[in-house]
C-alpha cells in the first residue's frame, strides 16, 4: 500500500473561481524519495500544505499511512502530522530565543511517539542528527541569529528528522544555497531519510536536482488545473 494516496483532489483558495489545483492521483511508496518541480505560482506550497494538513482538499481526499487524513477533524490532523510528518519550511522557521539544540527537540514536546523513537537521550539524539548534517559542534551553543543560512538549514533539517516522522516534507529549503552546496546537503538528507525509512517529498523549482531522486513529478503536467488557468 502506498504511504501518501491522492484520489481525485481539487482545491482553490476563497474566492478563486477556478481550482488552483486539480490531481487526479498521486500515489508515493514508503521510503520513496520524490521530487516535485513546477514554476511560481504552480501550486507547490499549496500542496505540501495539503499533505501536512494545514489546508483540506474542496473534493477528492488524502490518506497518509492508510489513514484517511484529509477527513480527519483538525485536532486529529494536528496530533496526526506532529506524530508523522516532518517539515523543512522554506524560510526554516527556527525560534530565535531558543538554543540550536532546543530547536531541534522542539517536535518531541508536541509528539509522544517521536520522543520514544529515540533509544538515546534526547540531546544526545539531536547533536547525533546536528553532527550528521555536518554542523560544526562549536555553533550547538551560538544564538540562532549568529548561524549562516547554511547552518540554520542543517538545524531545520534535524528538527525535521527528529524522532523518525514517517514522512519528510521539504519546502524549497536550498534555494538560498548554491548549486554544489545544494546537492551536498540533499545526499546528507537523504542519508538520514535511508537509515530511518523516511518518505521524503522534495519541492525545488531548480530542476537540475532532480536526477538525485527516485522519481520526479512536474506539477505543469500532474496538475491538471496548470492548463486549464
Amino acid at each position: 500500500m502506498p504511504i501518501i494516496n491522492i484520489n481525485q483532489l481539487t482545491f482553490s483558495w476563497p474566492k478563486q473561481k477556478a481550482p488552483l489545483l486539480d490531481i487526479p492521483e498521486l500515489m508515493i511508496k514508503k521510503g520513496e524519495k520524490i521530487f516535485i518541480k513546477g514554476p511560481s505560482g504552480s501550486g507547490k506550497s499549496t500542496l505540501l500544505s495539503l499533505l501536512a494538513g494545514i489546508n483540506t482538499p474542496d473534493t477528492g481526499k488524502i490518506e497518509l499511512l492508510e489513514q484517511p487524513f484529509s477527513q480527519m477533524s483538525s485536532t486529529h490532523r494536528d496530533k496526526f502530522r506532529a506524530d508523522h510528518i516532518g517539515y523543512i519550511f522554506q524560510m526554516f522557521n527556527l525560534l530565535p530565543y531558543l538554543s540550536v539544540t532546543d530547536n531541534v527537540l522542539l517536535p518531541c514536546r508536541f509528539s509522544q511517539r517521536r520522543k520514544h523513537n529515540i533509544t538515546s537521550s534526547l540531546k544526545e539524539e539531536a547533536n547525533r542528527l546536528l553532527q550528521q548534517l555536518h554542523l560544526p559542534q562549536e555553533y550547538l551553543h551560538r544564538p540562532i541569529s549568529e548561524l549562516s543560512i547554511g547552518q540554520q538549514q542543517r538545524v531545520a533539517a534535524a528538527r525535521a528528522l527528529i524522532g523518525r516522522p514517517n514522512i519528510l516534507i521539504a519546502d524549497e529549503p536550498t534555494s538560498a544555497l548554491d548549486h554544489n552546496n545544494r546537492e551536498a546537503f540533499i545526499t546528507l538528507l537523504m542519508d538520514e531519510c535511508d537509515k530511518s525509512g523516511i518518505t521524503l517529498i522534495f519541492v525545488s523549482h531548480d530542476e537540475t536536482l532532480e536526477p538525485l531522486f527516485d522519481r520526479g513529478y512536474d506539477l505543469n503536467t500532474l496538475n491538471r488545473a496548470v492548463g486549464a488557468q
